[in-house]
C-alpha cells in the first residue's frame, strides 16, 4: 500500500522571520519605485542641516565649550532616522486603503512581525536620509571619523525601532491618511528641539525637563552622543545619562509603545 508523503510545514519562527523579511523587501522596492520619496529623503537633510543648523552654528555656537558642529550633526542624524522611520510607518494607513494590510492580517503570522517588518522597511529611507545629513555636514565642514559613523550606523536599528513603535500608537488610533501624517509630524517635530538633537538641554528645568525625559528621542540622541564622544574631554559636558540608563529607557518605551500600538492597530483592522 502506497504511503502518502508528508510535507513539512515551516516552523512558526521561520514563518515569522520570512514575513518580516518579505515586508522589508516590499518597502524597499516601493521606495525605489517612488523617486520623489527618495528625493525628499535627501532634501530634508539640506533643509534641516543647511538652514536650521547653519543659522544655529553662526548665531549660538560660541561659548559652549565644545564643537557645536559635531554636536548638531550627530543630533540631526538621529533626528532624520527617527523622523523618516515614523513617517514610513505612517504609510500603514495607505496600506489599509489599498487593502494590503488586510491581506497580511488574515495570514497566519503575528501582528508584531508585520509591524517590525514595516519598521525595518522604513529604516531604508531613514538611513538614506541620514547619509544625506552626513553629506550636507561635510559641505559645511563638519565630519565624523569612520569609527564614529559606523557606531551610529550600528545604533540605527534601535533608534528606528523606537521611532516606529511610537508611530504605531498614532496609526492604531487614527485611520485617516492626512490626519495620521499630521499627527506623526506634530509628535516628531517638537522632539527635535526638546530631545537635545540640535539645542543642548543639559540645563533644562520645569516642564521642559519633564517633557524631554518622556521622549524616546531624548535617550536615542544621548546614547548616540555617548558612543561618539566616548573617551573625549567633551563627554561630561555633552552626555546627560549613563548609556545603560539610555538603553533601558529606549527599550522600555519601545516595548510599551510597540505592544500598545500593535494592539490598537490589529483591533482597528478587525473592526473594518
Amino acid at each position: 500500500m502506497d504511503t502518502i508523503p508528508v510535507t513539512k510545514t515551516p516552523s512558526r519562527f521561520f514563518r515569522e522571520v520570512s514575513t518580516v523579511w518579505a515586508i522589508i523587501c516590499r518597502e524597499i522596492a516601493v521606495a525605489f519605485k517612488s523617486p520623489g520619496t527618495l528625493a525628499m529623503t535627501l532634501i530634508m537633510p539640506i533643509m534641516m542641516m543647511g538652514m536650521i543648523g547653519g543659522n544655529l552654528t553662526q548665531n549660538m555656537a560660541g561659548g559652549l565649550g565644545f564643537d557645536f558642529g559635531t554636536f548638531m550633526l550627530v543630533g540631526m542624524m538621529v533626528n532624520m532616522l527617527f523622523m523618516m522611520t515614523a513617517q514610513g510607518v505612517a504609510t500603514l494607513v495607505d496600506d489599509n486603503e489599498a487593502n494590503f494590510s488586510e491581506e497580511m492580517l488574515i495570514a497566519p503570522v503575528s501582528r508584531v512581525s508585520i509591524v517590525i517588518g514595516k519598521i525595518g522597511g522604513s529604516m531604508f529611507s531613514a538611513i538614506v536620509s541620514m547619509l544625506g545629513t552626513v553629506i550636507v555636514g561635510a559641505f559645511m565642514g563638519i565630519t565624523l571619523s569612520i569609527g564614529q559613523f559606523l557606531s551610529i550606523l550600528a545604533l540605527a536599528p534601535l533608534v528606528c525601532l523606537s521611532a516606529g513603535a511610537m508611530s504605531m500608537i498614532l496609526i492604531g488610533l487614527i485611520k485617516n491618511r492626512k490626519a495620521a501624517n499630521m499627527a506623526v509630524m506634530i509628535v516628531v517635530m517638537p522632539q527635535m528641539f526638546l530631545s537635545g538633537a540640535i539645542i543642548p538641554i543639559n540645563n533644562s528645568s520645569g516642564i521642559l525637563m519633564v517633557l524631554s525625559r518622556m521622549l524616546p528621542m531624548t535617550y536615542a540622541v544621548d546614547l548616540t552622543r555617548a558612543v561618539v564622544y566616548t573617551e573625549t574631554p567633551e563627554y561630561a559636558n555633552i552626555v546627560i545619562f549613563n548609556p545603560a540608563v539610555s538603553i533601558a529607557a529606549i527599550v522600555s518605551i519601545t516595548v510599551v509603545c510597540l505592544l500598545i500600538g500593535t494592539f490598537f492597530y490589529a483591533k482597528s483592522e478587525k473592526n473594518r
